[in-house]
């Protein structure tokens, strides 16, 4: 979770009565700022060697799916490296679980989904909101029979695995029209 300049000033006003508790607390949370600032750092660096790297096509196309950021598509890209040799990897399967768990919330196209799809082709972007929706669907059904959310998400990652190959591999599927 991104902590916000409002949520720095807010923090730092709070009152606390004994000098060594108000010590305690401006030594962790100038902890805090300055691993949130780091991580920022490291985000926009990774962005930039996303945009740059052999994987950048393959990004944008992920992108157009729920839960997969550029960070998280760039993972799964290095991860996996070959789409057409898929096998299991701990990391990969790591952040498709914790990008499934955006398709429980009713799904509806923002600004932060219309901008990655501005960066990917029109097929991708078909086929990246026909899993959305398809996902999320998936989601309220599971939600209906009683299905635990944990088990749920385990099953809506599996299928978002397949999306996200069909993304990865789509420009040959296409004979190359999926650039255009």
């Amino acid at each position: 979770m991104k902590t916000d300049a409002k949520d720095a000033v807010h923090l730092a006003r709070q009152y606390l009565e004994s000098p060594a508790t108000r010590m305690a607390f401006d030594a962790e949370h100038e902890t805090v700022l300055a691993t949130a600032d780091r991580r920022d750092r490291l985000d926009q660096a990774i962005t930039k060697m996303a945009a740059e790297s052999q994987f950048a096509e393959v990004v944008h196309w992920l992108g157009c799916l729920r839960g997969i950021s550029t960070l998280t598509g760039f993972g799964l890209a290095v991860e996996i490296g070959d789409w057409h040799r898929f096998t299991g990897n701990t990391h990969a399967w790591r952040l498709l679980v914790d990008a499934a768990w955006h398709h429980r919330r009713a799904y509806c196209i923002g600004k932060i989904m219309r901008d990655r799809w501005d960066l990917a082709p029109a097929a991708a972007r078909a086929r990246g909101d026909a899993s959305n929706r398809r996902l999320h669907n998936r989601w309220v059904r599971m939600l209906e029979r009683k299905t635990r959310s944990t088990i749920a998400n385990v099953a809506i990652a599996r299928e978002l695995a397949g999306w996200c190959w069909s993304l990865a591999v789509m420009d040959e599927q296409m004979g190359g029209a999926a650039t255009g």
